[in-house]
């Protein structure tokens, strides 16, 4: 079996790999999700945010992203997304690692983030990387749906 090449480089959002990732992972939230509960940023909100975003690529394809958005004090994870057919190949977690450094870069020694009761890989995946329930942070709600979550980095 010849290996796959993965590449996790930073992407603006409105490229087209990231168009398709936000797009792929729109339409995943929204058959789990009610509108109301759904809080993932918009190709043109992370661009207005600022956020570092960047796209995991096996030989070119596109099969995951995620970003870091800069807030005072704390980084916040948005969109981490692997396509169906490539989940369980240690992408996400990649992924986050990736955005972990970037968040070292910047100085913020918390990563936050908010997920949905109803993605249990997630919640499994954030939590075997260190990540801890919280309460919701930013301009957040309590809902009912919403998981938060914080990590420290030493």
């Amino acid at each position: 079996m010849i290996p796959i090449a993965l590449t996790i480089d930073r992407t603006g959002p409105h490229h087209p790999d990231a168009l398709a990732m936000v797009g792929e992972s729109e339409a995943e939230l929204a058959s789990i999700y009610r509108p109301e509960v759904r809080h993932a940023f918009s190709p043109d909100q992370l661009a207005a945010a600022g956020v570092h975003f960047l796209v995991a690529r096996e030989d070119g394809r596109p099969v995951g992203c995620g970003g870091l958005a800069p807030c005072e004090g704390y980084g916040e994870l948005k969109r981490i997304f692997v396509t169906r057919g490539r989940r369980g190949a240690g992408i996400a977690r990649r992924i986050v690692e990736a955005l972990e450094a970037e968040a070292r870069a910047l100085g913020l020694g918390i990563v936050r983030l908010e997920t949905g009761e109803l993605s249990p890989e997630a919640l499994g995946l954030y939590a075997s990387m260190g990540y801890r329930r919280r309460g919701p942070f930013g301009a957040y709600l309590e809902n009912g749906s919403s998981v938060f979550m914080e990590k420290r980095l030493d």
